[in-house]
């Protein structure tokens, strides 16, 4: 497994971190090395490097045959600069798990949408890895790296993602089909390039999104976005994350809840949802495949992932995992 950096430089304040994340990845079972972009103080306007630079590292971790898995160490903002850069056959003949949100959320809807590849949204490297789960309750941690490791490496489907009493149920109901999604802004931009999901693709989908900073009123857009766009005239159900840092959502004489935000929006569709899950920034994240089929029970407060994510191809378990 690979830490790249793919968006976002990393700081020379984070490197403990970052070290640390590699003991949590180690601890897994796997094989761990940081490609060279991966250096502290290294850096291009707010972003390890120019696109170009992070392409061909990008591109050259795609072709490594020894390269088994990539994790992005952060998050940021340089994804857009080389969508088109990215060589998509070499994720065709090998393909390869992808795993981190935020910035990343375009590369895995990107990379879905061209070549069918389930990314991962899940926990960055360095803020979340050697973050957010070096505060978590030691059962948590523990329940985490099983869960992350089993997805990376079995071949049976995970099923029911362990859920926790910050679940709530915001509109009940049943629905089985693709999950698809990652950070709102990062989803409205996405389909507003050439990239973008065909529309039919989210029939019957199950939609899931977190949002970070900005206002309660930008979240209230971008579902609005999604409402002109068709997008929740077609899904079956839909998954919020937690909210991280959004201003307004604290303060009732200002702004809606996020439920009432998502309510409004969603109007008369009558679609399940089910929010306040642990994935996003608030950290640390239970793994959200993209492109992988799932059942949600809102009412139940349930969310189980149907089929196999990746499939180990030896049995040592250590740093060989394939896309089905």
């Amino acid at each position: 497994m690979v830490i790249a950096s793919l968006s976002a430089p990393l700081h020379a304040a984070y490197e403990p971190d970052l070290e640390q994340a590699v003991i949590v990845l180690e601890g897994m079972g796997f094989r761990v090395r940081r490609a060279p972009l991966l250096e502290a103080g290294r850096h291009h306007w707010w972003s390890a490097a120019t696109p170009a630079e992070i392409a061909r590292e990008f591109n050259a971790l795609l072709r490594d045959p020894e390269v088994r898995a990539i994790i992005a160490h952060d998050g940021g903002q340089t994804a857009l600069g080389y969508l088109d850069l990215i060589d998509v056959e070499a994720i065709a003949a090998d393909p390869k798990p992808i795993l981190g949100y935020s910035d990343i959320s375009l590369l895995h809807l990107v990379l879905y949408a061209r070549t069918g590849l389930v990314g991962f949204h899940a926990d960055l490297a360095t803020p979340g890895l050697g973050g957010a789960w070096q505060t978590a309750p030691a059962a948590r941690r523990a329940e985490l790296e099983k869960l992350y490791s089993a997805l990376l490496t079995s071949p049976e489907p995970i099923g029911a993602l362990p859920a926790s009493p910050s679940w709530e149920c915001w509109r009940p109901g049943r629905a089985e089909g693709l999950l698809v999604g990652g950070v709102i802004n990062r989803i409205v931009l996405m389909q507003a390039t050439r990239y973008a999901l065909p529309l039919e693709w989210f029939d019957g989908a199950v939609l899931f999104w977190e949002e970070t900073g900005g206002l309660a009123s930008y979240v209230w857009s971008y579902l609005q976005v999604l409402r002109h766009s068709g997008v929740l005239d077609r899904i079956a159900g839909m998954v919020v994350g937690v909210p991280h840092a959004i201003d307004g959502l604290e303060a009732p004489d200002v702004s809606p809840t996020l439920r009432e935000i998502v309510l409004d929006v969603l109007g008369d569709r009558d679609i399940p949802v089910l929010g306040n899950v642990e994935f996003g920034h608030a950290g640390p994240n239970l793994p959200m495949p993209v492109g992988i089929r799932v059942a949600l029970d809102a009412q139940q407060r349930t969310l189980s992932l149907l089929e196999p994510v990746v499939r180990a191809t030896h049995a040592d378990r250590t740093d060989h995992v394939s896309i089905p």
